[in-house]
């Protein structure tokens, strides 16, 4: 009896903690289901980009005609394959108890992100085209932008990941805060890779 009524005076003021019948991390878990809705996102932007094409099987895409910058675009795709490997290594240093290790990749991570962004900006000063001059030009704009806007927030992410890392807030059993904003950055990655092959490639 006075166990009990230890335990019930303990939990007094405050809810119980909610039962979690998966292993996965709540938090994780939420950002999981967060991919996936961006996942069908942009699957509706590459479904308008096929549907063009396919309606308009003469259309001659970007890069035949040298619009595009397909080196610099692909010189941006390593930026940020690498931002990947630096985010995973960041991840690995503070399971490892590796302080610097996780904070040098934190911190190289975001300038990549940085400089894959600005390329980016730059490379639609310089493009040659608008959006409102036909669909397809219109569906680039929507697909990179889309994905830059992605690039923003992952960066938004790192930063306070950053901040948080150099503050010594992170742990070897407390590392979500690391390990949330790399899935993140891992999906903007992938995402990536998916938009450069169907955009400046096919």
């Amino acid at each position: 009896m006075e166990a009990h009524a230890a335990a019930e005076h303990a939990h007094a003021g405050h809810p119980p903690e909610a039962h979690q019948s998966s292993r996965v991390d709540a938090r994780v878990l939420g950002m999981f289901l967060f991919i996936a809705s961006e996942v069908m996102l942009f699957g509706s932007f590459f479904t308008a980009y096929f549907f063009v094409r396919v309606v308009r099987p003469h259309t001659v895409p970007w890069h035949d005609i040298h619009t595009l910058p397909v080196f610099v675009a692909g010189v941006n795709t390593a930026i940020l394959l690498t931002s990947s490997a630096t985010m995973h290594w960041a991840l690995q240093s503070i399971k490892r108890g590796n302080r610097v290790g996780m904070q040098a990749g934190l911190v190289i991570t975001f300038l990549m992100g940085v400089t894959f962004l600005a390329t980016q900006i730059t490379e639609y000063a310089r493009i040659g085209f608008a959006p409102h001059d036909d669909s397809m030009a219109t569906i680039f704009f929507c697909l990179t932008g889309l994905h830059g806007a992605h690039v923003f927030v992952g960066l938004t992410l790192l930063l306070f990941a950053t901040i948080r890392a150099f503050r010594g807030h992170f742990s070897p059993d407390q590392h979500l805060g690391v390990e949330i904003p790399g899935i993140y950055w891992h999906f903007v990655d992938v995402m990536w890779i998916v938009v450069y092959t169907t955009v400046y490639i096919l």
